[in-house]
């Protein structure tokens, strides 16, 4: 029961690094003993210190570690990146024992620093059960592409707007407050071509992360661009998605890549290796249906609006048709505002 304890102190100091660590992994650690809590720490921003170490940088002496306990939400590193291992560190001070949250599943270190602290004595339990921390980055490492996320906001007969060519604004302050902290949660947003001369996004997320989430657009003919609309007016890593290179001056920070045929897959493999782990998928209907097709959709967030629209209205999801439905399981329904928030998983 005290590890437990612990263990949720250390995910609750992690969760203070959300939007900062960019493509790490959110986690905390807390020193103890005696029963007693020495010092707590988290990874606070992607190239700086890691957790463990911010948590013995807080101890009054670096003495105090030896015979303490340990609890972090991530097996520790063993491996030099922006930072040095930080298993070297609790091997050095002489921590009696380390309790994790899990097992880090990148293969970089996977598995390694436990065995290296039990070659040393060190008493290493495993809890296994932070991993809600970080769903996408373990996604990732586990099927190697990004988590994806198809998001949209739709009325009571699952509308997303009045008529073709023309935003509709349903949803109220509540569900906008939430999606903003939906993107700072995901290190890449889609849209296509429509959405962009559609609604002109900012694709932005107003807290101005030093992170943001990299802005992708699926557009036909980037020679087409309307350098005018807000996307091009805003910092961010920007990429244009194009079957004609560009012939248009460009802002720093918009990249252009070219294909002849740009399909689901093909997005998703050149995110890949953008290293980028969670994909969130804003618009429009055809890219939804493009991707349900495709069988890419791992989750899917529909804000609903209580609102009727009818007629000829867009549906949330129109295009291609597939040959068998994905299933998915309803994880939570909340209340926002007078909107409803459903959220769910795929089956697989």
């Amino acid at each position: 029961m005290k590890d437990q304890k612990y263990l949720e102190m250390a995910m609750d100091q992690a969760k203070k690094g959300l939007g900062q660590t960019w493509q790490n992994p959110l986690v905390g650690a807390v020193i103890v003993k005696n029963d007693q809590v020495l010092a707590k720490g988290y990874h606070r921003r992607f190239g700086e210190k890691h957790a463990e170490i911010d948590a013995i940088s807080h101890l009054k002496n670096e003495k105090e570690a030896t015979g303490a306990t340990i609890y972090v939400t991530l097996e520790p590193c063993s491996h030099q990146g922006k930072t040095p291992p930080c298993v070297n560190k609790i091997i050095e001070l002489g921590f009696k024992r380390v309790v994790i949250g899990q097992i880090d599943p990148n293969p970089q270190v996977s598995g390694k620093s436990v065995e290296r602290m039990k070659q040393h004595g060190i008493q290493v339990t495993n809890l296994d059960n932070s991993k809600s921390l970080n769903p996408a980055y373990n996604f990732y490492f586990k099927n190697g592409r990004p988590l994806i996320t198809l998001k949209y906001a739709m009325s009571l007969d699952g509308k997303i707007n009045q008529k073709s060519g023309y935003r509709t604004k349903l949803t109220g302050k509540y569900t906008f407050k939430d999606t903003q902290k939906l993107r700072l949660m995901n290190q890449a947003i889609l849209i296509g071509e429509n959405t962009l001369k559609i609604d002109d996004p900012k694709l932005t997320v107003r807290t101005n992360p030093l992170f943001p989430p990299y802005r992708v657009v699926l557009i036909h003919d980037s020679r087409e661009l309307n350098l005018q609309q807000s996307i091009f007016k805003s910092e961010g890593p920007t990429y244009i998605l194009t079957n004609y290179k560009n012939e248009q001056h460009l802002p720093e920070n918009v990249h252009v890549v070219v294909d002849e045929t740009w399909t689901p897959k093909k997005i998703i493999d050149f995110l890949t290796k953008q290293g980028i782990q969670s994909l969130l998928i804003e618009g429009g209907s055809h890219i939804h249906a493009d991707f349900v097709k495709s069988g890419l959709v791992d989750q899917l967030i529909a804000y609903v609006a209580p609102k009727l629209i009818g007629g000829s209205g867009l549906p949330s999801v129109f295009g291609q048709g597939i040959s068998e439905m994905l299933d998915f399981k309803i994880e939570k329904i909340s209340q926002l505002g007078s909107d409803l928030k459903v959220f769910a998983k795929r089956v697989y």
